[in-house]
């Protein structure tokens, strides 16, 4: 007889024999049809239904779990202060995924996804003597772009400006003052990472098993959501770029208003992934600032696993580990919820949502 999916009272999953938890700090390929099948004798055995049929409607949202932050030898690897930071937020991922399949509905995998021509890669930019800037250890303030310390490299102009080369050197300037007037990170110049059609680009192999077997077992399709496209600005936020207009005052981009709204339709929202201090924390920043216009009590309904994500820390240059942590806390005391995945989920939001059934 089957279980009643989305139910409180049901005990955690067991984890998948097939699941090793040494692996995931490598990347392989996922054996689809394999599990696909074990995904379905899962379902059948557990008495997992489709779920079409949740009476709550529970999302996670896993944002950037890819392998250009989360493989060691990967371009931007986030350890944190421990070393090992997003390989341990992946195993704790991974099982949380198994062990609560039964309750989440959908699964929202964000990818950042980017090409060689954009404003945060060192090919962008050029100094006096015709030298990128260092990848990972430069930040471009509006003071560098006024000086002139830093320009808009001229070789780019045809590609992405039509050879207007002042337009583009305008606009550059531009964005690093509307970073600075917005209060915002300095523009930081990252190794080329999460190239589209590279290996780096790709989700964590052990997350993409798990994400691959909850969709079959749960009849769910995945949300891919595909940010960072855009050569002109920096795109952290799932839900919006850094910087929305150009100097003339016209849009370059706009917020991604159709998943806001997607993400406020669920009963609840459970987020994870890298960087816990940028493309994290921006998508949460902006996630609460849609919930304070349209209703403060839906951050309620918003779940942080905050020991499935880890802060940028780059040794002897930069650690942004304290500004993730006020942000988290700025996110709780808007009334969101900081958890632990290893918690018993029914512990901390389940109980909340069923009493009011």
């Amino acid at each position: 007889m089957a279980t009643s999916t989305n139910n409180p009272s049901v005990k955690q999953l067991p984890i998948p024999n097939f699941f090793d938890p040494n692996r995931v700090g490598e990347v392989w390929r996922v054996p689809y049809q394999e599990r696909a099948a074990q995904a379905e004798a899962w379902a059948e055995q557990y008495g997992i239904t489709p779920a079409a049929g949740d009476r709550k409607r529970i999302c996670l949202v896993a944002i950037d779990v890819q392998n250009t932050f989360c493989i060691p030898e990967f371009e931007l690897f986030v350890g944190g202060r421990s070393g090992n930071g997003a390989i341990a937020d992946n195993l704790r991922l991974c099982e949380f995924i198994y062990r609560n399949l039964d309750h989440l509905t959908e699964i929202i995998a964000t990818m950042d996804t980017h090409t060689a021509m954009q404003i945060f890669h060192p090919i962008f930019w050029i100094d006096a003597a015709g030298h990128h800037p260092t990848p990972n250890a430069t930040s471009i303030t509006l003071d560098d772009v006024q000086l002139g310390k830093w320009k808009v490299n001229p070789a780019i102009a045809d590609n992405l400006a039509g050879g207007n080369y002042p337009a583009i050197q305008n606009h550059a300037l531009h964005y690093v003052k509307k970073l600075s007037n917005d209060g915002k990170f300095p523009l930081t110049v990252w190794a080329y990472h999460s190239m589209l059609g590279g290996i780096g680009h790709a989700l964590v192999s052990s997350v993409e098993e798990a994400i691959f077997f909850h969709n079959i077992a749960r009849h769910s399709q995945t949300d891919f959501q595909l940010k960072g496209g855009n050569p002109l600005t920096e795109n952290y936020s799932v839900l919006r770029p850094e910087v929305i207009d150009g100097a003339d005052g016209k849009a370059i981009a706009q917020k991604n208003s159709h998943l806001l709204q997607k993400l406020l339709d669920f009963d609840a929202v459970i987020i994870a992934g890298q960087a816990k201090s940028h493309c994290v924390a921006w998508t949460i920043q902006d996630l609460l600032n849609e919930i304070l216009i349209k209703d403060p009590q839906l951050a309620k309904k918003v779940y942080l696993l905050e020991d499935c994500t880890s802060p940028v820390v780059v040794p002897d240059v930069v650690d942004y580990t304290n500004q993730a942590d006020a942000a988290f806390q700025r996110f709780a005391a808007a009334g969101m919820h900081l958890v632990k995945s290893t918690d018993a989920i029914a512990s901390w939001w389940c109980k909340a949502l069923y009493t009011k059934q």
